[in-house]
C-alpha cells in the first residue's frame, strides 16, 4: 500500500509538473509581447491615460532637505552632484550650513535629517483627487541613488534610514484608495556618472571626496557607487525595478531619459544604431525590462503603460508615450506628456520663482488640446510639507477643473489646436466641441474653422460655470459666439459647449512624426533631465 501511495504521488507529481510546464509554456505563447520593440511599439494607449489628462509628480528624497541652489533657481534635486561638480560654491554653503564639508560631511550626512516627520500619505492622496488628478507619479528613486521604497537591494532606503517608513508603498495605498493610478518614477539611469568627474560616459571616475568618504565609511559606496557602467550596474538598474514591479504592481514605467544612449561613443539616433558593449547590453536590457512589465501587466489583467523620455527618445517611437520636461509641443502630437513644473525646479527649493495661476492652466488647457497629459510636479520639504505656494496653485488648478473638467477629462483632440484670435484652444468629446478661451471672452469670439458648417449643425451651445443664456448664429465666416455679460463661476479660462450634429474628433489631424513634432518646442527646462 505505502509503495502504492508513493507511486501515485511520484505520477501525480510529474502530472502537475507537466501541467505547470505546460502553462508556462502557454504563458510565454501568449504573451503579447515578445521581447522585440516592434512589438511594443503596437502597446496601446490605457483608456485611463487617456482619459485622465492630469497626473501629480513628487520629487521628494534627501535633496529636499538641503532645498538651496546656487543662483536661487534651476533644478534643486540635482545639487546632491553639484556639492562635488562645484566645491568652490557648495563647500562653504555647507560650512556654514552644517559646519562641515566633504569628506568629512558629505550628501550621505544629509540623510539622516530627511525624516517625513509631518508627512500624512492620506491626507496627500485625498489632496491630489480633490484637485482633480487621475494619476500619482512619486520618484521611487533620483539619480542620487536613494531609495524611496522598503528594499531588501540597497542599504540606503527609506525604511532603514531617514524617515525609516516604506513611503513609496504607503504612498501607493492612499492613492489607490482614493482610486488613482500609481507609478514609482525610476531615475536611476543615470546615476553611475553622479557623483563623477565626468558625466554621461561609460567608464566613471568617481570625486576624490567620494572616494575618501567611502574610504572612512565603506557603506557609502552602495549609495554613491556603481562609477560607469557594467554588466553588474546594469543588472543590478533592472533588479531595483523589478523589485519595485513586483512590490507595489505600478500602472505605469516612467524612465528619465537616458544620456549615455547618445554619448561617449553611442548613438540610438542613426540606423543602424552605434554603441559600446556595456551600452548595447543596457539597451538590451531595457527593452526587456519593458517587455516583462507590459507583460505581467497584461498577465494581471492591469492597464499598463510606459514613456519614451527626451528630445533624443531612449526608444524606438510609439514604445510609450512621448515626454519631455515642460514639453509644450505646437502641433497636435503623437500621445505625449509634458512633466511641468509650478516653479524652476522640480525639487523643493527655497524662496523659488513661481509661475502664475493663469499661466498653469493655459499650459494645462493647451497641452491636453494637443493630445497631451499635464503631470505637473510638487517639490515637497523634507518634513513632508507641500509649500504654500504650490499648494495654492494645486488648489486653484483644481477649482478650476471643478468648474470646467467637461472640457478636459475623456476628451480628445480637434481638428485645429489653437485659434490665434480670441485665443481659444479646442477639445471634442463626441458630437461636443469645446471652444475654451485662455483670454477673457468680452467680445464676440468667431470659430474660423467652423466656416462652411450647416446652418442645423448646432443644437444649443452653454458656457461652462455659468446659468446664462449664450447667444449664438451661423455666418459666412463660421460660428459666432456672444459671450454673455455674466462669465459665471469660472477664472482664467473659459469653456464654451457646442453640442452639434457630427462627431467632432478629427483623428487624421495628428501629426505623427514624434521628430517633426518636437520641431519648434520652445525649451524651458534648466538642466537637461530632472
Amino acid at each position: 500500500m505505502r509503495i502504492k501511495n508513493s507511486f501515485l504521488i511520484a505520477v501525480a507529481t510529474i502530472i502537475l509538473v507537466s501541467c505547470n510546464s505546460n502553462k508556462k509554456k502557454e504563458v510565454a505563447v501568449n504573451a503579447p509581447y515578445d521581447g522585440s520593440w516592434e512589438s511594443l511599439q503596437k502597446m496601446p494607449v490605457p483608456d485611463w491615460f487617456n482619459d485622465g489628462k492630469i497626473g501629480i509628480f513628487i520629487h521628494w528624497g534627501p535633496y529636499s532637505v538641503i532645498g538651496h541652489r546656487k543662483g536661487g533657481r534651476g533644478y534643486a534635486e540635482h545639487v546632491p552632484k553639484l556639492i562635488y561638480t562645484d566645491s568652490s560654491y557648495y563647500y562653504p554653503y555647507l560650512r556654514e550650513r552644517w559646519g562641515a564639508a566633504p569628506p568629512e560631511f558629505g550628501y550621505q550626512d544629509i540623510i539622516p535629517e530627511f525624516k517625513a516627520e509631518n508627512w500624512n500619505p492620506d491626507d496627500w492622496a485625498k489632496l491630489f483627487a480633490d484637485v482633480g488628478a487621475k494619476y500619482v507619479v512619486l520618484t521611487a528613486e533620483h539619480h542620487d541613488g536613494w531609495a524611496n521604497w522598503d528594499s531588501d537591494l540597497t542599504p540606503w532606503n527609506a525604511m532603514d534610514k531617514g524617515p525609516k517608513r516604506d513611503l513609496v508603498g504607503d504612498l501607493g495605498k492612499a492613492v489607490k484608495n482614493e482610486g488613482l493610478k500609481y507609478a514609482p518614477s525610476y531615475h536611476r539611469e543615470r546615476h553611475t556618472s553622479f557623483f563623477t568627474k565626468k558625466q554621461y560616459v561609460v567608464n566613471a571616475d568617481p570625486h576624490d571626496d567620494i572616494l575618501e568618504e567611502i574610504k572612512r565609511n565603506p557603506e557609502a559606496e552602495s549609495l554613491y557607487g556603481p562609477f560607469g557602467f557594467s554588466k553588474e550596474a546594469v543588472d543590478e538598474y533592472v533588479a531595483r525595478w523589478k523589485e519595485i514591479q513586483e512590490k507595489y504592481q505600478p500602472d505605469f514605467l516612467w524612465i528619465d531619459d537616458i544620456p549615455i544612449f547618445t554619448r561617449d561613443g553611442n548613438n540610438t539616433q542613426v540606423e543602424p544604431k552605434v554603441f559600446k558593449p556595456e551600452i548595447q547590453y543596457l539597451y538590451d536590457q531595457c527593452r526587456l525590462m519593458i517587455t516583462d512589465f507590459m507583460n505581467n501587466g497584461k498577465e494581471k489583467g492591469q492597464e499598463v503603460y510606459v514613456n519614451n523620455k527626451g528630445a533624443n527618445r531612449n526608444w524606438p517611437d510609439g514604445v510609450g508615450c512621448l515626454e519631455k520636461d515642460n514639453l509644450k509641443l505646437e502641433v497636435i502630437g503623437p500621445k505625449w506628456q509634458s512633466c511641468t513644473t509650478f516653479g524652476t525646479s522640480f525639487g523643493y527649493l527655497e524662496n523659488d520663482t513661481y509661475k502664475s495661476i493663469e499661466d498653469i492652466i493655459k499650459e494645462m488647457v493647451e497641452v491636453i488640446s494637443r493630445n497631451g497629459n499635464f503631470l505637473v510636479n510638487i517639490g515637497p520639504k523634507a518634513d513632508g510639507t507641500i509649500p504654500d505656494e504650490q499648494l495654492e496653485r494645486l488648489q486653484e488648478m483644481g477649482r478650476w477643473l471643478e468648474i470646467n473638467g467637461e472640457a478636459i477629462y475623456g476628451t480628445r483632440y480637434w481638428k485645429e489646436n489653437h485659434q490665434e484670435k480670441g485665443h481659444l484652444a479646442f477639445t471634442t468629446k463626441g458630437t461636443k466641441l469645446f471652444a475654451i478661451a485662455l483670454e477673457k471672452p468680452v467680445n464676440s469670439i468667431v470659430i474660423e474653422a467652423t466656416k462652411g458648417w450647416a446652418e442645423n449643425e448646432v443644437k444649443f451651445i452653454k458656457l461652462l460655470g455659468s446659468g446664462a443664456e449664450v447667444q449664438w448664429s451661423m455666418t459666412p465666416e463660421g460660428l459666432e459666439i456672444l459671450p454673455p455679460a455674466d462669465l459665471g463661476k469660472s477664472d482664467y479660462a473659459w469653456s464654451f459647449e457646442i453640442a452639434t450634429n457630427s462627431e467632432q474628433h478629427a483623428p487624421n489631424a495628428i501629426q505623427s512624426d514624434a521628430s517633426k513634432a518636437l520641431k519648434g518646442t520652445k525649451k524651458v527646462d534648466l538642466d537637461g533631465a530632472h
